[in-house]
């Protein structure tokens, strides 16, 4: 089967609420998950990772022995924080701390203090001096998820460290220097955001120095039969310690499903069906409930459609455009035009070749 960029499951991470704590933080209960120990390899169960997730991991096997930015583009649910633990366990900073930060749910008065850190009495409350994020993630490295987010004034302050490595506490003067590999992800369209002047221009060229795109779930249905047999398995497991084998009608129920909520909500849907069946089978149409999509309704977008056809054409021509036999040949349209079409579409071409 030819290589998709999907990312196919997320992470099975054995232990991870056991070994992980939350970082001490404000009154505001923000969440930031300090990861302290190493993340290994076998730890992230990557279901058809030599299939769906070639591609992506490719990507981040070029990137990861480096220190340059990486930013994670895809939809909420897809797997973003899944690759951003992978590429910290692929990195020379695999020993250091892994911080993920969700830079949505912070107060934006809170921002400065949560990055760098303040001094005792910088303000009302700081009745001690506080290490930041960027000082907790030394050696390691920092995941803002949601990074999109942040405000304007926020932006300013993450490119000054991001460019000179180098910052100050709230309170303080005096310079501090740290060594963190920066991971930033987001679900919404920055190059958009960039032209609105909702996010920073500077800081859009300093982020997304390497860019790994993680496509939707419907862009990748073919990889569904083996996520539902390995969701479905691993609920049997822990419901009653035997694995449940789905059906193949069930499995055709799910891939009718249109999944909007990415692989996030599919492990959640087989999960509720396994718990509705007792740990013993799936009942699907349950998990689905009353208020989803017929199964039997779902219909692809005209966007949908045609990615998928220029898709098949590019698997079919071996990633060649132009010529006697290449995908544009095929679709019998200009090679300029489909060059066009792909990059509104949004596929990545270099998954073909």
């Amino acid at each position: 089967m030819a290589a998709r960029s999907t990312l196919d499951a997320i992470a099975d991470l054995p232990g991870k609420h056991a070994h992980s704590r939350q970082a001490p933080s404000p009154a505001t209960g923000a969440p930031v998950e300090y990861d302290g120990r190493n993340v290994q390899d076998s730890e992230l169960a990557l279901v058809g990772a030599g299939r769906g997730l070639r591609a992506v991991v490719a990507r981040i096997e070029q990137v990861a022995p480096t220190d340059a930015p990486v930013l994670l583009e895809g939809e909420t649910g897809s797997g973003k924080e899944l690759v951003a633990r992978l590429l910290h366990a692929r990195s020379r900073r695999a020993s250091g701390p892994l911080i993920r930060v969700n830079c949505g749910a912070i107060p934006a008065s809170l921002i400065d203090s949560e990055l760098f850190g303040h001094e005792r009495g910088s303000f009302t409350g700081a009745s001690a001096t506080r290490h930041g994020w960027f000082e907790r993630a030394n050696g390691g490295t920092l995941f803002l998820d949601e990074v999109a987010e942040l405000s304007l004034a926020a932006q300013v302050r993450l490119l000054r460290v991001l460019s000179e490595g180098t910052f100050e506490r709230v309170g303080g003067g005096r310079v501090i220097s740290v060594d963190v590999r920066v991971v930033t992800a987001t679900h919404r369209d920055l190059r958009t955001m960039c032209a609105s002047g909702a996010f920073r221009d500077d800081l859009f060229y300093r982020i997304g120095v390497f860019t790994v795109r993680i496509p939707p779930l419907r862009e990748c249905r073919e990889d569904i039969p083996e996520l539902v047999a390995h969701f479905a398995r691993r609920s049997g497991e822990r419901i009653v310690g035997v694995p449940i084998a789905p059906s193949a009608a069930e499995i055709e129920a799910l891939l009718a499903y249109a999944w909007p909520g990415n692989v996030r909500e599919l492990a959640a849907v087989v999960e509720r069906a396994a718990i509705l069946g007792g740990g013993r089978r799936l009942e699907v149409a349950a998990a689905l409930g009353d208020d989803a999509p017929s199964v039997t309704s779902t219909f692809p977008t005209l966007a949908d459609a045609t990615r998928a056809h220029i898709e098949r054409a590019l698997v079919h021509a071996h990633g060649r455009i132009e010529g006697a036999g290449g995908a544009a040949d095929l679709l019998g349209v200009n090679p300029h035009t489909l060059r066009g079409k792909m990059r509104k579409l949004r596929i990545d071409w270099s998954r073909f070749r």
